[in-house]
């Protein structure tokens, strides 16, 4: 009979800063592992720690802590291998590890090869590349041992094989953006067709601030055949047997297909709501509606976050407020059940007019007194979000956020903005898509024109081009870093892209001071994109 070895991958979520209570979750879950007749279990990158720890790695006291919490997974775990990641101090270098250790006993420690050092990563700010590759063995069958941004270059596993490897062990922490999983598979398929080698890919699942991490773990057998997928945005004990001869079958685990383009970015907005505010501490959030598409959304993605008892929505109506407005808030209010109130921003807008009075005399309406409206409404929330301990999210989107279509200190007041990287035409696909499980946007927000309401009869492309094409323009310059000239090439209009440009480089004062988002997609607002405020460049 051909050697075989029970693997059981672990697509969990691990909190930043939590060590113990990580390390914790790491013994219960390797008893989980051997009860269900493992032999190896095996869990995401920097399991120990949470990813990313930032510059929590600098302070002596965390990798202190690490340190302990990795003799107490190495002594407590028996009765199976267990393979985690956690950072490493020798002397004065810090490395990002896969540990594997058996009955208390570390049998090796593999160092990550590859630092990544671009977009959202910066781990040569910490991290000490290793270069030294290794290979256990198991009830006969030889592991090698890589780290997220290894297998995406050659040599790792080459090595690994090299050294006599017959599958791998691929520890991540991989953030989501739309289309990665299709990137991830590709280049693991790649690797395969180079060595031949099985491939067991764990991801790592949860939000963590602007990043959110979709799981979806990867099994891929000698022949390059995918054979395991995990679920999107679930953790999850993933069990297959490999067998020496690189053949791999689950073990009661099943095969989870991809979904649509829509239900994963939703999955991947609700998975960071939820883990932002519940890790931080907040009992539900606050949100202003304002019958509008954007608030509609925001209002859904947090209520199959939270559930609707902890959400608290308000509408806050003008002068310039329509009633159907008032209709359409009203109604996905109850829809949904949470708790709602109107409060009219007329008195203290009025109040804020007569305030100015004396100090607008002699000049002329204008975006001056549209944003005073944005911030009434701005302290209206933040007050009740204060005297409730609810989380304010604001519904501003990637659109608007590029082109400063928003207002400091009004709308763009709060703690979360999960909106911050969806174009507004992914705003009304993701819409739809909710719609489609069960109808709560009424569809009269989906069919009205968009507008801020803020004077008579004001709609948003008084002042931008249609979505379509801002969306589009916005793509080509925000995320491909295309010139003004390759983009009108490419069929737009010379003065709305040079005016589209000169917008999203004036507001990157506005981008600073606006709430952390969600990332989904290449290239979003904040880490993954830095600018200068202030800049000669054209």
């Amino acid at each position: 009979m051909a050697d075989s070895v029970q693997i059981c991958l672990v697509q969990e979520s691990f909190l930043v800063g939590n060590i113990q209570e990580n390390a914790r979750k790491i013994i219960d879950l390797s008893d989980q592992a051997r009860q269900s007749g493992a032999d190896l279990v095996v869990f995401p990158e920097l399991a120990v720690t949470g990813y990313p720890p930032e510059d929590l790695l600098l302070r002596y006291s965390f990798i202190t802590q690490n340190d302990l919490a990795v003799q107490d997974i190495v002594s407590s775990v028996k009765g199976i291998d267990i393979v985690f990641g956690a950072p490493r101090r020798i002397n004065s270098n810090l490395f990002n590890s896969a540990i594997w250790a058996r009955d208390g006993e570390i049998l090796g420690v593999y160092d990550k090869y590859t630092l990544p050092n671009y977009a959202v990563f910066d781990e040569k700010r910490y991290f000490t590349a290793g270069d030294t590759p290794i290979v256990i063995n198991i009830k006969g069958i030889r592991f090698g041992l890589s780290i997220c941004e290894d297998i995406w270059l050659d040599q790792p596993v080459q090595d690994a094989k090299q050294q006599g490897a017959q599958a791998m062990l691929v520890l991540n922490a991989s953030p989501y953006h739309s289309g990665k999983y299709i990137e991830r598979l590709d280049n693991l398929k790649l690797r395969n067709s180079e060595t031949g080698l099985a491939l067991f890919y764990v991801n790592l699942v949860g939000g963590q601030d602007e990043l959110v991490f979709d799981g979806e773990s990867l099994v891929l057998d000698a022949n390059a055949e995918l054979v395991g997928r995990g679920p999107d945005f679930e953790p999850a004990l993933l069990h297959y047997r490999l067998n020496s001869d690189g053949m791999i079958e689950s073990v009661n685990t099943d095969f989870h297909q991809p979904q649509s383009e829509e239900s994963n970015i939703y999955k991947a907005l609700v998975t960071a709501v939820r883990d932002y505010v519940t890790n931080n501490g907040f009992d539900g959030v606050v949100i202003g509606l304002s019958g509008g598409v954007d608030s509609a959304l925001t209002l859904a993605i947090a209520v199959d976050a939270l559930g609707a008892d902890q959400i608290h929505a308000v509408m806050m109506p003008s002068r310039y407020t329509a009633q159907m407005s008032l209709d359409d808030a009203q109604a996905e209010a109850e829809i949904l059940g949470v708790d709602y109130r109107v409060i009219s921003i007329e008195p203290a807008f009025n109040t804020f007019l007569d305030t100015l009075e004396t100090s607008f005399k002699n000049t002329e309406s204008d975006t001056t007194e549209e944003n005073i409206q944005a911030r009434c409404r701005g302290v209206i929330l933040m007050a009740l979000s204060n005297k409730l301990g609810r989380m304010l999210l604001t519904t501003g989107n990637k659109s608007e956020m590029a082109v400063g279509y928003s207002t400091l200190y009004g709308d763009m007041a709060g703690g979360f903005a999960p909106l911050k990287d969806v174009y507004k035409t992914l705003v009304y696909r993701l819409c739809e898509y909710r719609n489609n499980v069960s109808p709560v946007i009424p569809q009269r927000v989906l069919d009205r024109p968009p507008s801020a309401e803020l004077k008579p009869d004001q709609i948003d492309q008084d002042s931008l081009p249609d979505y379509a094409v801002l969306d589009a323009i916005l793509e080509l310059s925000v995320e491909r870093d295309k010139s003004s000239e390759e983009i009108i090439a490419a069929g737009f209009d010379a003065e709305t892209v040079h005016r589209i440009i000169r917008m999203v480089q004036l507001n990157e004062y506005k981008r600073r001071q606006a709430p952390p988002g969600v990332r989904i997609t290449r290239r979003a607002f904040g880490r993954d994109r830095r600018y200068p405020i202030t800049s000669g460049y054209r």
